[in-house]
């Protein structure tokens, strides 16, 4: 939790910081276990001095006959000026008075004594503890509070402990209390001394530790876990590790399984050789500096041979009942309390599946319905396994490895067995952006399916995800889905796709719950579009205003955003498209206006005998045009087709030069608006232009 509350409490210092004119030159974090810590760099003493000009009576009201009224003197005192020094201020309404305030800037100590208890109360942290006043919580029982301006401490309390100018050093290296003598660099260096190291110091020291403790070994080397990295990071002030090991028969049972009691319940590196194989020996991160007994790398050997032992004993129980026998106790599984059984979601995965294989099938791309159907059907099933309930990291990979390992039906080859096994195996996958998608095409399509599954039945319920609020994960498994479709590229629409998962709930208990389509269609094409524009932005790096461009047409095909996202990067450099950009914004707000007013266009653009030699180069454009744009857009040409459009810019400029749209002639006015709207849907169909940010661009 400690990076996030880290993160959260910098930004609010700096908001707070800048709402109160107090705004620092730069604000920095120290962070460990025992501690938060925010430095703010350049903050004045004081609030500069704030003059503000503040309206009062009419003059009509003010005065009478020349002298003031209870008014003015009411205004006055309000200001704390004399009545001779209000002036008077001439606006739309008449006369005004106004007086000059000028407020005294308070002392930056008495504001932050004032400010910084609330911000650190408003951190929000997943989990609270509760203790000496029943309306205040933190993390973890708040113990010692430094609070520094320069060398004085700022008189503030928090949760019942007041500020000072003592912290504490590392617990065991340096205990009792530590002397801060100054903020700033100052308070770095006596932390430093008291064996605290900052977050980049201990990553840094973390690193050297596990080079030098794997180097013992030769040919070894610590296996690259950012994941663990951060979290040993945050668990240790003055980092060492120790290299230790295990008994080699261990190694016969799956890596994914040893590498799951090493990582994720002892936060242990793996050691591998040079060829990426796993060695019987661990790495075990410290939060002091040494092990001169071995008393700890001995403790933590007979601690993993425990763990090991009982991955062993889960591993062979398992084997004794095979995935296809294990279906029917999913029937006593609950998936969601609303939503049934896992028992239930499998078959309604199964048959969604089936669909999407039919449509990946007659789209032409090679896909084994057989194999899926089959995966499905035992991707769950490890769910009842005595190694999953023990280690739930494991769901999924589990089932593949079973898979893989029984018997599951004599009459499968091997090689299908196997594609079924791997199918289970990758069916979570990916379960972040940065992970991997599924290996095979079955997979992928179990992937989904079981993914849309999920999302479907929270939302036809209406568990619909809300600011930070995510219980059940939806944005991660839609973010998968977003991820899958593209990367394999999928024919699957979204809307299709979410229409045919939450068909896969009717006549069921959960049906009586649900929101209606209306309701659904809308709450599912609003997130979906969230998370293909996080898609598009934040993994594949395209521009923001490029994303809402191929957005505003359609955000349900996926791969055919990403192509027409990839043609509009490809010309967008282009003069041409830089001023198209610009013509299609005003061609926009030039019918918005129309529409506003009440005014319809024609049906079609004809050519008049008003009508210039502008309009009709512009419509013979795209009578020329429109028929070879159209066939390049359906073959999914959409760089040839935008370079087609490009040729347009000369006569739309000519246009926007030579023409007014809006003139009195109704029937001309009309006539130019059918244009105008003919010429932006050939535009608008691959992207939106008018969404191009062109300010600041030649």
């Amino acid at each position: 939790m400690i990076d996030d509350a880290s993160q959260e409490l910098r930004e609010r210092v700096t908001a707070m910081l800048n709402r109160e004119r107090l705004a620092a030159r730069e604000v920095t974090y120290f962070d460990t276990p025992r501690r938060l810590t925010v430095m703010a760099a350049g903050v004045p003493v004081a609030q500069p001095n704030l003059t503000e000009e503040v309206t009062g009576p009419s003059v009509h009201v003010a005065f009478k006959d020349g002298q003031p009224t209870p008014a003015a003197h009411a205004f006055a005192k309000k200001a704390g000026v004399q009545v001779s020094q209000l002036e008077k201020v001439t606006t739309a309404k008449g006369e005004y008075l106004t007086a000059k305030i000028t407020k005294q800037g308070r002392g930056a100590a008495d504001i932050l004594a004032e400010n910084l208890p609330k911000e650190l109360a408003s951190i929000y942290w997943p989990k609270n503890m509760y203790w000496r006043k029943p309306n205040e919580r933190f993390v973890r029982p708040v113990r010692w509070l430094v609070a520094m301006l320069d060398s004085e401490t700022i008189p503030l309390e928090f949760d019942g402990i007041g500020a000072g100018k003592t912290s504490r050093g590392h617990r065991m290296l340096s205990p009792g209390d530590l002397a801060i003598p100054r903020a700033g660099s100052a308070y770095i260096d006596a932390l430093r001394a008291a064996k605290v190291l900052g977050r980049v110091e201990r990553e840094q020291q973390i690193r050297k530790a596990l080079d030098a403790a794997a180097r013992t070994i030769q040919g070894a080397r610590w296996r690259e876990d950012k994941s663990l990295l951060d979290t040993v990071v945050n668990l240790t002030e003055f980092p060492s590790a120790i290299l230790g090991g295990f008994d080699p028969q261990f190694l016969v049972l799956p890596e994914e399984v040893l590498v799951t009691v090493m990582r994720d319940h002892q936060k242990y590196f793996a050691v591998e050789d040079s060829d990426g194989k796993l060695l019987p020996h661990f790495l075990a991160v410290l939060n002091t500096d040494r092990d001169p007994q071995g008393l700890i790398r001995h403790g933590n050997e007979r601690v993993l041979r425990a763990r090991f032992n009982d991955a062993r004993f889960f591993w062979e129980t398992d084997q004794k009942r095979s995935l296809l026998e294990r279906l029917e106790l999913l029937r006593h599984v609950t998936f969601q309390k609303d939503l049934g059984t896992y028992y239930d979601k499998t078959r309604r995965v199964q048959r969604l599946c089936s669909w999407l294989s039919e449509i990946i099938k007659q789209s032409g791309m090679a896909v084994r319905p057989g194999v899926i159907h089959k995966a499905a059907c035992m991707a769950k099933a490890d769910l009842t396994t005595e190694l999953v309930k023990e280690f739930t990291e494991l769901q999924g990979i589990v089932g593949g490895l079973y898979a893989r390992a029984q018997e599951l039906d004599r009459s499968l080859p091997e090689a299908t067995r196997f594609a079924i096994a791997d199918a289970i195996y990758d069916h979570y996958k990916p379960e972040s952006t940065e992970d991997q998608v599924p290996r095979s095409m079955e997979g992928a399509v179990l992937s989904v399916g079981d993914k849309a599954d999920t999302i479907a039945g929270m939302f036809a319920l209406g568990l619909v995800p809300s600011g930070s609020k995510d219980p059940f994960a939806l944005r991660r498994q839609a973010n998968a889905i977003v991820k899958v479709i593209a990367e394999i590229k999928l024919p699957l629409h979204l809307s299709d796709l979410m229409r045919d998962a939450r068909a896969g709930y009717q006549g069921s208990d959960a049906e009586k719950k649900f929101v209606d389509d209306a309701t659904f269609d809308e709450s599912i094409r609003g997130f979906f579009r969230e998370r293909l524009e996080f898609y598009l932005k934040d993994v594949r790096g395209y521009a923001y205003d490029v994303v809402k461009a191929v957005l505003a047409p359609d955000a349900d095909d996926v791969v055919d955003v990403l192509a027409r996202a990839d043609a509009v990067k490809q010309v967008l450099h282009m003069p041409e498209f830089l001023a198209i950009g610009a013509a299609c914004k005003r061609m926009r707000n030039i019918l918005r206006q129309a529409q506003e007013k009440g005014i319809e266009p024609a049906r079609h653009f004809e050519a008049l005998p008003d009508s210039g030699p502008e309009e009709r180069n512009l419509a013979a454009f795209i009578d020329t045009y429109g028929q070879k744009i159209e066939e390049h857009r359906k073959k999914k040409e959409y760089r040839d087709a935008l370079m087609l459009l490009s040729t347009a810019r000369e006569r739309v400029d000519a246009f926007f030069d030579k023409v007014m749209v809006m003139v009195e002639d109704e029937k001309v006015r009309a006539n130019r608006l059918a244009l105008l709207r003919a010429l932006l849907k050939e535009f608008s169909t691959i992207a939106d232009f008018s969404e191009i940010v062109t300010e600041g661009k030649t």
